[in-house]
């Protein structure tokens, strides 16, 4: 087995996991800081559990798919807000906006705390106040996302030092 394929099915097995803890007892809110988020129970939103897992499947699937501006397919490889989009097109039939910045100025739901996150929730970054970046967060504390130029789709912690520092807010497209 090749180590691109070992790392896919280490992906998919995370992904299985994290799903299994999606469909448990919902859970009573808690005090949890980011740092924290690690240990928390992945969490769908209420009623789009199924479309929520359906999110998770394709986001982590295209882990590992290389990054190129303005991509939006598999083949051609994604940018941010093209990965986003083609995840939620091809999971629930959902068009999203085409940049992270019309995306987070969709009218849903906004999340402002990370710890509020569930998955499916789209996660945004911003630097001087200007959205720059989006993901879709997975749960327990993690997010999938094109993050740049000459890298892959990857799996990163919401609560990693760069990215904490930048978290601007969610928005909820699965309520």
């Amino acid at each position: 087995m090749s180590p691109t394929h070992f790392a896919r099915l280490a992906l998919l097995t995370l992904a299985i996991a994290l799903l299994a803890a999606c469909a448990g007892a919902p859970r009573r809110p808690s005090a949890a800081t980011p740092s924290a988020l690690a240990n928390e129970p992945a969490r769908g939103p209420e009623g789009g559990i199924a479309a929520a897992n359906d999110v998770l499947f394709r986001a982590m699937a295209l882990v590992g798919t290389p990054y190129h501006w303005g991509g939006n397919t598999p083949a051609g490889g994604f940018d941010c807000s093209g990965l986003v989009d083609y995840i939620y097109r091809n999971a629930t039939g959902l068009q999203l906006p085409r940049t992270s910045g019309e995306m987070a100025d969709m009218d849903v739901r906004k999340v402002k705390r990370m710890t509020q996150l569930v998955s499916g929730d789209l996660v945004f970054f911003g630097i001087g106040g200007r959205i720059s970046h989006v993901g879709v967060y997975v749960g327990k504390g993690r997010f999938v996302h094109a993050p740049n130029s000459g890298g892959t789709v990857r799996l990163d912690d919401i609560d990693g030092p760069y990215w904490r520092d930048h978290f601007a807010y969610g928005r909820r497209v699965l309520d």
